[in-house]
């Protein structure tokens, strides 16, 4: 499938600061793609330059095969949203969605019948004749995104589109926006810290830090499968334990030694095991059974949906894992603080890094 949007080696420095460090991605045809990290990762500095805002200081950006590298946004093809919305105030609705319509100079009859139609599709059918200050935050994004479609831009670009609204406003649109995206088949990036939005709303995720891509992927690869410790901490929750390879398959932790799916490490070496608090087992766990083990429950602590209790003993050295547990688990087996519970640790969960590369 050949690439819609091509970014070759990117490069952006402001001053001595380097933003941008040989970036290079290639976004297909009507994909959602999710540019994924903390503050200051590169990833806005990104959609910048997509968009002409920021032009690169290297590299080459292509869109449908077009070099776009040096083009001023009036020149490019895309639409975009920003997260304050950058409605215009004496405005209504309809006219800040007809706005980039009218600078096509297309003629009037056919602007109206195109912000009716963009209007219904976000369901604000009824309320073009109101001034952004009467509509509540997430009806100014639904015309922020209304406004950037109006000209059927072939790329659609979000900048932290919904972290003003508080958040059932933000779940909602999140799945509005999807729906969207697939109905229209837009090619769209969205720049995000939110993991849960990534995650719920893209086909593929991007996760930057300082300046450089650590991985691109599935939500559910990028999730089960992470590339490095930056990822594996900043996407969900993870447990990261200092231990020591035994042999390709073995590592061992404080006094147990457990299997795993590692190999490339001699014996001996240091490493940093890593293990979804999820992913650890204490139901149906039968003695003998590979990797099971005993430990206290620390400290329990309920989140809802489940308890994170915390498991320390003495075989474990000074390893404490976090185990989320269902509320249904907890009571079905009348797990309590100080009790010693049998666990699993499943092999095929158990994730190896070299040593001191856990990122806190």
């Amino acid at each position: 499938m050949r690439a819609y949007l091509r970014i070759e080696r990117l490069t952006k420095q402001f001053g001595a600061f380097t933003a941008l460090a040989d970036i290079s991605l290639e976004i297909h045809e009507g994909e959602f793609v999710c540019f994924l990290g903390p503050s200051g990762c590169g990833k806005t500095t990104l959609l910048r330059a997509i968009a002409g805002l920021d032009i690169q200081t290297s590299g080459r950006i292509e869109q449908a095969g077009r070099d776009i590298s040096a083009l001023p946004p009036s020149k490019r093809d895309f639409g975009i949203v920003f997260q304050s919305y950058a409605l215009f105030p004496n405005l209504t609705a309809a006219a800040n969605v007809a706005y980039g319509l009218e600078n096509t100079r297309a003629p009037k009859a056919q602007v109206a019948a195109r912000v009716r139609e963009l209007l219904d599709m976000i369901g604000m059918g009824e309320q073009g004749a109101k001034y952004p200050a009467q509509l509540s935050g997430g009806q100014q994004q639904r015309v922020a995104l209304a406004r950037a479609l109006a000209t059927s831009p072939g790329l659609l670009l979000l900048d932290e589109p919904l972290s003003a609204l508080d958040a059932k406003v933000r779940v909602y649109l999140r799945h509005e926006i999807k729906q969207l995206q697939r109905r229209l088949g837009v090619t769209t990036v969205m720049v995000t810290h939110d993991q849960e939005e990534a995650l719920t709303m893209a086909d593929r995720i991007v996760v930057m830090n300082h300046g450089v891509i650590e991985q691109i992927g599935g939500p559910l690869d990028i999730y089960r499968a992470p590339a490095s410790p930056f990822v594996a901490d900043f996407i969900g929750v993870m447990n990261f334990v200092a231990g020591a390879m035994v042999r390709d398959g073995v590592v061992r932790l404080g006094r147990i030694e457990l299997g795993c799916e590692a190999d490339g490490f001699a014996p001996g070496t240091p490493v940093t095991l890593a293990i979804r608090p999820e992913d650890i087992v204490v139901q149906d766990v039968r003695a003998g059974e590979p990797n099971t083990l005993e430990a206290r429950v620390g400290a329990m602590v309920f989140l809802g949906s489940f308890f994170r209790a915390e498991l320390v003993d003495g075989s474990l050295g000074d390893a404490r894992l976090r185990a989320d547990l269902s509320v249904d688990v907890v009571r079905r087996l009348g797990i309590a603080e100080n009790q010693i519970v049998p666990f699993r640790l499943p092999k095929d969960r158990i994730r190896i890094y070299p040593e001191g590369t856990a990122h806190r």
